[in-house]
């Protein structure tokens, strides 16, 4: 391969990056898997260029990792089991292989972002605070020196989480009116309001045993609109903070947007996350998955250090169970 064919670094680490997109259900085949276009990498190839020509580690940022479910069909408990251990072995994994075609390699800012709409989920602050502090505890054991945390207690530097909710929804939320308005002619916004609407849902039906499904799925509306405007809000805070930086997001994503949708782990479920669901290892590899779903494979919970950890299923394989 000649100098004027080779592909550029920032080319290199792209098509690497792109991988492991999780893009909208039903975008463009042309843009998926392996072969994103010249469109897809538009919007991240300037802030790669700077990094490079900076000959710095390349920076991503991730909102994520809020705190567990409280749906109890979902995960196992309200701390960071396998599921969440094996996502930051990955983000660990994915800055050494950036490492393979940039020397200085990368980093991922995880701004935890669990106490943004603790209130609006049903998880208290101090249930988000224990689920901080474990991932922290976890990344300290793998040795992930390429992971950082940033939360909103680092943003406003204080504890007061209901006052520092109120502060940052007043400078940068925009109001449910305007954020409704935008969804008629948004289409990536409507795909948003969908999938938060059935997870708010999923975990409100179990929750909420004493009211009607009907009821249930009306309030579910008006908690996924609450909890999309408390990100929007940090998100706009998060891009404050770090303007520089790629923008990695665990929600599904067009082909073509600023933000690049990431896969933590394997999941026949696009919108499924770690903290949404458990880990289960089957005779060829591991997979996220829901609670109930492992129970209804008849696979068996491990325990490590006296708390739940996972599931396993050796009389199954990953396509199996992904069919």
């Amino acid at each position: 391969m000649t100098q004027a064919t080779k592909p550029s670094i920032a080319t290199e680490i792209l098509d690497y990056v792109f991988q492991y997109r999780r893009l909208i259900p039903g975008a463009d085949a042309d843009c998926g898997g392996n072969t994103p276009c010249a469109e897809c990498m538009a919007p991240q190839q300037a802030k790669l260029e700077k990094f490079i020509q900076a000959g710095e580690p390349i920076h991503f940022v991730l909102p994520a990792f809020p705190a567990k479910s409280p749906n109890i069909h979902k995960v196992l408990g309200e701390l960071p089991d396998l599921a969440e251990r094996l996502a930051l072995e990955f983000l660990q994994s994915f800055c050494d292989h950036l490492g393979h075609y940039y020397a200085p390699g990368a980093r991922v800012t995880v701004c935890s972002d669990g106490h943004t709409f603790a209130d609006v989920v049903g998880v208290s602050d101090e249930a988000a605070t224990r689920y901080r502090d474990e991932l922290e505890r976890v990344v300290d054991t793998l040795g992930a020196d390429a992971i950082g945390f940033y939360s909103l207690q680092d943003a406003f530097d204080s504890t007061d989480y209901p006052a520092v909710r109120r502060t940052l929804l007043e400078k940068y939320a925009e109001s449910l009116e305007d954020l409704r308005g935008r969804a008629a002619g948004d289409e990536g916004l409507k795909v948003m309001f969908n999938g938060m609407h059935r997870f708010m849902f999923e975990d409100q039906i179990a929750v909420r045993q004493d009211a009607s499904r009907n009821r249930v799925r009306e309030d579910a509306k008006v908690l996924a609109w609450q909890v999309i405007r408390h990100s929007n809000a940090w998100s706009r805070l998060v891009a404050d903070e770090f303007p520089d930086a790629l923008r990695l997001s665990i929600h599904p994503q067009h082909p073509h947007s600023e933000k690049i949708g990431l896969h933590l782990m394997r999941t026949g479920n696009p919108w499924l996350t770690p903290w949404h669901g458990v880990a289960l290892e089957v005779a060829d590899g591991m997979l996220l998955t829901k609670r109930s779903h492992a129970e209804e494979l008849n696979a068996s919970l491990v325990w490590r250090n006296d708390r739940p950890s996972h599931f396993v299923a050796p009389h199954l394989t990953v396509q199996q169970v992904m069919a």
